[in-house]
């Protein structure tokens, strides 16, 4: 799948954007690395920009912004799952054991989201699709191709978020991919979980991680740290392609990667 064209099924991740201190910062470094097309936008959307790829929508960024009197969000990018009713949801999150951490609020007609962490402190959004679907160009190069939970506790992970979306996770039958599972919505692969890897630095927290593709691993690596980005783990050939994770210039964190051909989902 490259363009997508039908509403995402429950449970997918189906749209990640970015927080950023310096949006107009992050968008110079995304469009730079990426060639997506991307704007600061108009005071009525809080300056929100959609960036996209030959027109159409790949991913968002947005300036941080303070709660009332409380500080900034930290930086980084968030992982949204499909939902048919995001306050169905949002209940179903509570009631599951998880937090959350921004109720569920419409976004104009575009759709309603939510943001929440799972039991081992995760932190995901919630989209429920109005007129917008949301990303319209998935697993092609310069898109988003993997979405992967990265987890403290899998045992706690896997059942919460059966319980909230039904997302299904099965251990990956694959030579090189012990204790990485593959969730699945409906039969399809949509993402992976892991437990914490033991490269990520010490105390680092369960969290999503988003993997762009892209055509050439090491090119996507020297650019990334020419415009003040660095690789975490540095590019290397793995079960899926050649993978690389890596911060931005702000340092919030994604995967890059050149996948092999395989049936996956976005």
């Amino acid at each position: 799948m490259s363009e997508v064209t039908t509403p995402y099924a429950p449970g997918t991740p189906c749209w990640v954007d970015l927080t950023a201190a310096d949006q107009q910062a992050a968008l110079d470094f995304y469009t730079g690395l990426f060639g997506w097309s991307g704007q600061v936008g108009p005071p009525d959307v809080g300056g929100y920009s959609v960036c996209t790829l030959r027109g159409k929508a790949v991913a968002g960024i947005m300036a941080g912004q303070p709660a009332g009197d409380g500080p900034a969000p930290p930086t980084g990018w968030t992982t949204y799952l499909a939902s048919a009713d995001a306050s169905a949801t949002e209940a179903a999150i509570t009631e599951a054991g998880g937090t959350v951490v921004a109720p569920t609020m419409d976004v104009m007609d575009l759709g309603r989201m939510l943001v929440a962490a799972d039991p081992t402190g995760a932190v995901f959004g919630i989209w429920q699709a109005k007129e917008f679907q949301g990303a319209q160009i998935v697993n092609e190069a310069n898109a988003v191709v993997w979405n992967e939970l990265n987890t403290t506790d899998v045992k706690a992970a896997i059942p919460f978020y059966k319980a909230v979306l039904g997302i299904d996770a099965e251990p990956m039958r694959a030579e090189g991919a012990e204790g990485y599972y593959t969730l699945s919505v409906q039969g399809r692969p949509v993402g992976g979980l892991q437990f914490m890897p033991k490269a990520a630095p010490p105390g680092t927290h369960s969290h999503w991680l988003t993997y762009f593709a892209v055509e050439d691993t090491d090119d996507a690596v020297s650019r990334l740290t020419a415009a003040g980005g660095r690789a975490v783990v540095q590019p290397h050939d793995m079960i899926a392609g050649r993978l690389a994770i890596a911060e931005d210039s702000q340092g919030s964190v994604l995967g890059v990667i050149k996948p092999k051909p395989m049936e996956s989902g976005g």
